[in-house]
């Protein structure tokens, strides 16, 4: 991949500041490294999943999986020895020329708390020393690391802001007659991963921002800056789910924010950070309510459920001239129609992140998004692969929602590529818009 024109952006910041104005605003939308600048073209795996699965099927099913597989998407890594993990990354950086792969790192202990996903390192040191041997596996190669989804969203026994204990605690990590901090190796983990794939030259790396319907953006930020955002390339938003992609620009410009004023205005204040679940401020006399995740989020939306002007003017009262630093990525590979709405009142635990029905691809990948805090859009939960078993809390085998046994975690969904595709926004063989719209 050829260097970003140093000269150029240097100028065009020297610029913005003989007229007075904030580069942050006027520059163009450079990338918080060099790999992710505009222009980057990502690697598309010959060998992807996607097209493995593609050699099992027949018909149509087999169709979809390869015109899926024509879209670059990302590389999980999920097990194996710090030695096998080393030359599994090795064998994929070497093919990918000039351009970029995305590689996802999950393999920390508990990932998921146990659930769908299960799996990852038995303990601390052995998921260091992995992580030892998937930074060395990258060596000098141009890469970004997606570094364990969920692992800043599910923590085992973890305390929030508001002194809620979560829901994630699993009996055989209980800290009950014992000094051991789960929570605390968690960010122990995290921090390690970040400053051992920091060395590697060429690597962008990005932490878990959860995503526009998850974690207050003040939980959010307190988590990154604990797990070393400020070390890391920024942080990645949607992994895995259907939010729509301008709601997460918007919330992800609140978590960017919000890591600023705590970290730079008033040191450790998370809690005041404006969050999507209460949307009160000076432009509205700080009345509020919870936006509503079925709707675009807009400073001028005309519904007060959707509308952002309290928050946009919080955050504007509490910053003044200071600027939001930290980047970030979407994943846009199931979004393009944004949540489901599951029916009210019939499921105990609708699971609507789990194999969602009448769900579309999203925004293709590209690294020209047009906002300058977002590095890029990529497809980084492969599109057509299996959220789990989805029971919505009527206790299996089926899933209700589609009277069938879903695919296992990480498995070939034929039913579920084919409503992707189908329902894809914009269409399959349209030219992708250039990011989001406001």
């Amino acid at each position: 991949m050829a260097p970003p024109n140093h000269a150029r952006r240097l100028a065009v910041a020297l610029i913005a500041c003989a007229l007075g104005a904030t580069v942050l605003s006027s520059s163009p939308a450079w990338a918080s490294n060099d790999v992710l600048d505009p222009g980057t073209q990502i690697f598309n795996d010959s060998t992807s999943s996607t097209k493995d699965a593609a050699h099992a099927l027949r018909g149509q099913a087999k169709r979809d999986a390869l015109l899926l597989s024509k879209i670059p998407s990302s590389t999980w890594f999920t097990d194996g020895t710090p030695a096998q993990v080393e030359q599994d990354v090795r064998k994929l950086v070497k093919r990918t020329g000039d351009k970029v792969p995305i590689l996802v790192a999950y393999n920390i202990p508990f990932r998921d708390c146990a659930l769908y996903s299960a799996g990852g390192a038995v303990d601390v040191e052995s998921y260091k020393a992995w992580i030892d041997g998937f930074a060395a596996g990258i060596r000098d190669e141009a890469v970004v690391v997606i570094l364990e989804p969920d692992g800043l969203g599910v923590i085992p026994w973890y305390t929030t802001l508001t002194g809620d204990l979560e829901h994630c605690q699993p009996p055989e990590l209980a800290p009950v007659n014992t000094d051991r901090d789960i929570a605390a190796e968690r960010f122990e983990m995290l921090n390690y991963a970040v400053d051992r794939l920091q060395q590697q030259p060429n690597a962008a790396v990005y932490l878990d921002g959860t995503g526009a319907s998850w974690l207050a953006v003040g939980e959010s930020a307190d988590r990154l800056v604990k797990a070393g955002v400020e070390r890391a390339d920024g942080f990645f938003l949607n992994v895995s789910n259907y939010e729509f992609t301008e709601n997460n620009v918007t919330y992800g410009t609140w978590l960017s924010k919000c890591i600023e004023y705590a970290t730079q205005v008033v040191p450790g204040d998370f809690a005041n950070c404006g969050s999507q679940y209460w949307n009160g401020g000076p432009a509205n006399n700080w009345t509020g309510q919870a936006l509503n995740t079925q709707g675009i989020w807009s400073p001028t939306a005309t519904d007060p459920t959707l509308n952002t002007v309290g928050i946009e003017s919080r955050y504007d009262l509490v910053l003044g001239d200071v600027q939001p630093t930290t980047h970030f990525v979407i994943d846009t590979s199931r979004n393009g129609k944004g949540p489901w709405a599951a029916p009210a009142g019939v499921y105990p635990d609708a699971e609507t992140w789990c194999n969602p029905p009448g769900r579309g691809l999203g925004l293709r990948p590209t690294t020209d998004t047009g906002k300058v805090l977002v590095d890029a859009l990529l497809w980084i939960k492969v599109p057509g692969e299996s959220d789990g078993q989805c029971f919505r809390g009527l206790g299996g085998p089926e899933d209700p929602e589609r009277g069938m046994v879903d695919p296992a975690a990480g498995q070939w969904f034929p039913e579920q590529a084919r409503e992707l595709i189908e329902l894809a926004e914009p269409a399959l063989g349209e030219p992708a818009r250039r990011g989001p719209k406001h």
